[in-house]
């Protein structure tokens, strides 16, 4: 195939720098993606935090006596 080592040599460095370009790209799209998804995780993580406070109120609502429960809805009309 390849008879003389100086064509070897030139193949060889061609075949890596060829890698490394391809490396390079996939690299830079990799932390893209990444970026992107710490940015969604950031708006996943404060929507888990609203909607934990809304079942916590929820669940105060439901486990509540009436009477506080009334007291309560009282107060929400007068503000």
């Amino acid at each position: 195939m390849i008879d003389n080592p100086f064509e070897m040599v030139v193949l060889i460095v061609l075949i890596m720098a060829i890698a490394g370009v391809m490396r390079a790209k996939y690299k830079s799209h990799r932390t893209a993606d990444s970026q992107i998804e710490s940015a969604e995780t950031g708006q996943l993580r404060e929507e888990v935090r609203k909607l934990k406070d809304r079942v916590a109120v929820l669940e105060r609502i439901a486990t509540d006596k009436n009477h506080l429960l009334e007291q309560e809805f009282e107060r929400l009309r007068d503000s």
